[in-house]
């Protein structure tokens, strides 16, 4: 159905139409994510810091380790979302991302004297906790905005984070060339300024979508698309050493691509403006019945009366003497969990424990990547290629989780707990053929350990929400992800940093040499890291089995409706409410039809009383 603009206010407020609704707030959270991936990014500038401070292996690590924390240490971003609105956390990150970032690259060129470890940890501790404010406050508003496709939401979401790296390096290289110290210059403008653009779009609104799962899929593919023209980028690029024009070539495309989501908004939107039209000129809304209408709604919403929920305890004494009770008397599976009901439970400690043995073995490699490539024999331009590798492959595996999950729950009531200790025996096979040195070895574990680390975190962030609810979902999310920093500081800090300058140290002494103070620590060839993933694959193992126990207590869940609730605050009652001249309903019906249209709430959404 066409839409006709015949003046320059009417496609004026169109376009303010699309800018307020809520697939154009989806739009602007795929642009936020994507330019928000730069903790992955670590292993293309680690060797910069390295060399420029003179830092050992266990001195790298233990920074990385410090980023691993800030980047999943989002307790404050989830508590401050819970009680501001999401512009306020989008602003805070910001603020955090460029000054944390700004740092780490003014150590790096020289331009201050050189700073202490604990300084550069704390520089990027808060770097990397900046990124963890936009997505507390977009991927959660998103969440709350469509609960019914909160597996695809959340997959779709946590996946562009995952391809971000992939583009960040893209336009690093189309700006800056191959210089790599100029990446955290780029990781500390960029991010901060795409948040800044839609600091009022992101926000929560209360308004049920019709067809929510086919516009996600239209914005998958073209997510797909992103991701397959930077396999194919990347596959040229590690042919043919790209020149800074073909680099720029490479980034506008990518682009381009990118943007194309907008064209999603537009025609959904498109549709939504047909039918306000259409509802507005079947009604008449300045006759006399549609004033009283307009007056017996507000006296309606006046009177309405609180649901029970929103009862509270009024004797502070009561309160006092039973919390401890109230915490450790958890509602069921799928009901709203305070956040200390939820971090004392049972299953968010299984759910804890089992992703910081699996995730924690991936970042370990991810952390050092750099280091494995060099002591494997790979050229420095592939350190590169295995980011964007992982990057692409954590893409697949964040939207390949979130879409399967989604549709096996619904269609086959498969729970999302046993997709995920699948998910951890196949990282096994990335940490083996690192073990092993196989032929192209880094390749391969580059794209399995990415397809797992991704859908890993997909399958985590779903799990909690349905477990535990969505009421303080910003801070039960961050509760989650603090089981991956902890899983990088053991397997990372204290097992592959020390078993690599423990190497590194040995060779040099066959080689008769001596380590001066300050001197960098390599290792070369395949012993460098060998039984570092071996312990990784033991400890992956262990991580599945107690996954496992989380299928089996969550199994009867699973097999129960767990979207009825959602579907039934849906429902909207019109039948009780009889105008005059026999109209009401109709013209109710109309106005709540325009409200969804236009992205804002409808002005009659339940009617329980019935009225002469």
């Amino acid at each position: 159905m066409a839409v006709e603009f015949n003046s320059w206010q009417a496609r004026m407020n169109f376009v303010v139409h699309v800018l307020e609704s809520k697939w154009y707030m989806v739009f602007a959270t795929l642009l936020i994510m994507s330019a928000n991936g730069s903790g992955y990014m670590f292993g293309l500038y680690s060797n910069d810091i390295k060399s420029a401070l003179g830092y050992d292996q266990s001195t790298l690590n233990l920074i990385s380790f410090f980023k691993d924390l800030g980047g999943n240490l989002g307790i404050s971003a989830g508590l401050i979302n819970e009680v501001s609105p999401p512009w306020v956390v989008l602003s805070i990150g910001a603020a955090m991302n460029f000054f944390g970032y700004i740092m780490i690259w003014i150590a790096i060129i020289g331009r201050v004297a050189k700073p202490q470890v604990w300084q550069m940890c704390l520089y990027i501790c808060i770097g990397a906790n900046s990124l963890s404010f936009p997505n507390t406050a977009a991927l959660v508003a998103c969440v709350k905005n469509f609960p019914e496709s909160r597996g695809s939401v959340i997959g779709l979401l946590k996946g562009m984070i995952g391809l971000s790296g992939a583009i960040l390096t893209q336009v690093y290289h189309a700006i800056y060339g191959d210089d790599s110290r100029a990446l955290v210059l780029l990781i500390a403008w960029l991010p901060p300024i795409v948040s800044l653009v839609f600091l009022r779009t992101i926000r929560i609104m209360n308004i049920r979508q019709s067809n929510e799962l086919r516009v996600f899929c239209n914005f998958l593919y073209i997510s797909l698309g992103v991701a397959g023209c930077l396999m194919t980028i990347i596959i040229i690029q590690n042919r043919i050493r790209f020149n800074r024009p073909q680099y720029a070539a490479s980034a506008s495309v990518i682009l381009v691509i990118l943007f194309l989501s907008l064209f999603v908004v537009i025609k959904e939107e498109l549709k939504s403006w047909n039918l306000k039209k259409q509802a507005l000129k079947e009604t008449s809304l300045n006759s006399p019945i549609s004033e009283q209408l307009r007056v017996n709604d507000e006296n309606m919403l006046t009177h309405e009366p609180q649901p029970v929920a929103s009862r509270v305890m009024t004797s502070s004494f009561k309160t006092y003497l039973h919390w401890m009770k109230i915490i450790f008397k958890a509602p069921d599976r799928g009901e709203d969990y305070t956040i200390l009901q939820a971090a004392l439970s049972i299953d968010m400690l299984i759910l804890f424990i089992a992703t910081t043995c699996g995730a924690g073995g991936i970042l370990a490699l991810i952390n050092n990547l750099g280091q494995i490539g060099s002591s494997l024999g790979y050229p420095k331009h592939s350190i590169a290629t295995f980011i964007s590798l992982i990057s692409i492959w954590n893409f697949l595996g964040r939207v390949v989780a979130g879409f399967a999950s989604e549709i096996f729950l619904t269609k086959y009531n498969f729970p999302r707990p046993s997709l995920l200790t699948l998910v951890m025996l196949l990282s096994c096979v990335g940490h083996l053929l690192i073990t092993f040195s196989v032929s192209h070895s880094l390749y391969f574990a580059s794209v399995i350990n990415g397809f797992c680390y991704g859908a890993q975190l997909s399958l985590l962030f779903a799990i909690i929400s349905e477990l535990f609810g969505l009421k303080y979902y910003s801070t039960l999310y961050n509760v989650g992800a603090l089981s991956s920093p902890l899983g990088s500081y053991i397997l990372n800090v204290r097992v592959a940093g020390r078993l690599y300058d423990k190497e590194a140290l040995t060779q040099m002494k066959a080689l008769g040499l001596v380590r001066k103070a300050g001197q960098e620590l390599t290792c070369n060839g395949v012993k460098c890291y060998r039984t570092t993933f071996i312990v990784i694959t033991v400890v992956t193992v262990f991580g599945s089995l107690v996954s496992f126990i989380l299928v089996l207590r969550t199994r009867k869940f699973y097999q129960s409706d767990i979207y009825r609730k959602f579907r039934e605050e849906e429902e909207t009652v019109t039948e009780t409410q009889i105008a005059p001249n026999g109209q009401r309903n109709r013209i109710i019906e109309i106005k709540n039809a325009a409200a969804v249209s236009t992205g804002v709430t409808p002005t009659v959404t339940k009617l329980s009383e019935t009225q002469p």
